[in-house]
């Protein structure tokens, strides 16, 4: 089996990078030599690949699911938004440039040539490649500079399915109208549908799928329904929900539970460190975004921010500020990741704006922190990537970073040791940080932090889980992934399109009504 298939999506979060995992999972298990492709990305949860580049955290997830390691050539372009309207640029996983929305247009050709050139030194090198697209194909708006969806089908000669959202309402219309609105070259590239997250009777909706066959002469390849177990790593940081439990949490351990709330920054980044957490028994993890949820907090999270800055004065003008050192006062603990942890210091300097928003109040490029920590930072010009290891509390540990900020100043005990690089961090008792990301997925350093959290939070019936693994549990994620592929797709008529292409003969549809003047 060869060949290589491009998901799209109606819209941005309609299972786009959940199906292509289930794919890859799906022909992992068959033995398929199998690798994921995003061409553009636009993500701040992003990783560290073994070379020292930087891509989205979901295609770090699909090449997991694949049996691979993450490689630059599976997101050659991510974009990292700092504000609402400019991005940092990544190219082959190294920083170049940041762009306004409208200037980033003038560079795209270019960038087509780049990421042609990895899909196909992809389907050199694997069997299959299954490529996901960007938000919708139906922005007919960008078609004309478009590198991630109907234009990368065009110049690299893919066949699409397009995924729907049946829980946002109104798929049936989604996925017709997201053909119909294309031109007839961009309609002869889809192959089929697949809807998602179903719940219900099937029977209801087969007449449905059979009139949206009926109207484009496209077949529905499947019908993923909704599981409830299911939870994997978000593209987007705006998939961060404020407020609702993250993940499935399972009974406590012992008799208490431990309360965390993850502060959701307007800017965060990565924020699936929160997930280790939320993997373990007894623990509840939501994100908050107002200081009365900090008030039942067992332990607050500062995540990674892509502005910091900015996210500090916003944390400020909430009111978040004070309730964290409220919270840190009364004894009780505070993390703090990356650009949180910077928050927690007591100066940051900017001296070259790579963080700090236009609209920001910093004089000459410095802004106070909250005073939590003895910490002062300083912004590099370069960002500083790596993929480090040491130890932390007695347990070998190992993480990724991903910041500019760097320490020219820590009087309180570091957090960690790292290997050939001294110490790292800081643990001032009930408050602590790190510029790590991916600590909290090492499960003997996690079991020891929500062991001295319950201590420090007066909740001495909770009793960490002894056998939680993390990697163990993203692995069951996959599989499930994999099962809902292999059980609910039709398999047999999604190996003929990535072996084959898409059928001849398809018609155009149009979007004017029979009749219409």
């Amino acid at each position: 089996m060869r060949g290589a298939v491009l998901v799209a999506g109606t819209t941005s979060d309609a299972g786009k990078s959940a199906l292509v995992a289930g794919v890859c999972r799906w022909l992992r298990r068959r033995g398929v030599a199998v690798a994921p492709f995003k061409a553009q990305n636009m993500s701040n949860n992003s990783v560290v690949t073994a070379d020292g580049g930087e891509i989205g955290r979901a295609q770090a997830m699909q090449a997991r699911a694949c049996g691979l390691e993450p490689s630059v050539a599976f997101n050659p372009v991510l974009l990292k938004p700092g504000s609402d309207r400019s991005s940092q640029v990544v190219v082959r996983g190294r920083v170049d440039g940041t762009v306004s929305a409208r200037s980033y247009y003038a560079r795209k050709a270019a960038l087509l040539d780049v990421v042609s050139a990895e899909l196909a030194g992809l389907r050199e090198r694997f069997d299959v490649v299954v490529c996901e697209g960007a938000g919708s194909p139906a922005e007919i708006n960008l078609r004309g500079s478009d590198i991630a969806n109907m234009g990368l089908a065009q110049a690299a000669d893919l066949p699409v399915v397009v995924v729907g959202d049946i829980d946002r309402g109104g798929v049936l219309a989604h996925l017709f109208g997201t053909l119909a609105v294309l031109d007839a070259a961009d309609q002869a590239r889809i192959a089929g549908f697949v809807i998602n997250k179903f719940r219900g009777d099937p029977a209801l909706l087969a007449p449905g799928l059979d009139q949206l066959t009926a109207l484009t002469g496209r077949p529905t390849l499947g019908v993923v329904p909704w599981a409830e177990d299911l939870w994997i790593d978000a593209e987007d940081s705006l998939s961060a929900v404020a407020h609702s439990v993250l993940g499935r949490p399972a009974p406590p351990f012992g008799s208490q539970w431990l309360r965390v709330a993850v502060v959701r920054f307007p800017r965060i980044s990565n924020a699936t460190d929160a997930e280790a957490l939320a993997c373990e028994p007894g623990v509840a993890v939501r994100y908050v975004t107002e200081p009365a949820r900090l008030l039942d907090a067992d332990l607050v999270v500062l995540p990674g921010s892509k502005a910091t800055v900015a996210d500090l004065e916003w944390l400020r003008r909430t009111g978040l500020a004070d309730a964290v050192a409220a919270h840190a006062r009364a004894g009780r603990p505070v993390l703090g990741i990356c650009g949180g942890y910077q928050m927690l210091g007591r100066r940051i300097a900017d001296p070259h704006a790579v963080e700090s928003s236009p609209e920001s109040s910093a004089a000459g490029g410095v802004v106070a922190g909250l005073g939590l920590l003895d910490l002062e930072v300083v912004f590099d010009a370069e960002k500083h990537l790596g993929n480090p290891a040491g130890t932390a509390w007695g347990e070998p540990v190992r993480g990724y970073e991903i910041h500019h900020g760097r320490v020219v100043h820590s009087g309180d005990p570091p957090l960690l040791e790292a290997e050939g690089a001294g110490q790292e961090g800081s643990d001032a008792g009930a408050v602590i940080g790190t510029h790590w990301h991916g600590l909290l997925e090492n499960d003997g350093f996690r079991r020891s932090l929500l062991a001295r959290v319950a201590q420090q939070a007066g909740r001495a019936g909770f009793v960490p889980a002894p056998a939680t693994s993390f990697a163990a549990q993203r692995d069951a994620q996959l599989d499930l992934l994999g099962d809902l592929v292999e059980k609910h797709i039709d398999i047999r008529a999604l190996e003929h399109v990535i072996s084959h292409g898409v059928p001849a003969g398809l018609p155009v549809v149009t979007s004017v009504l029979a009749g219409s003047p």
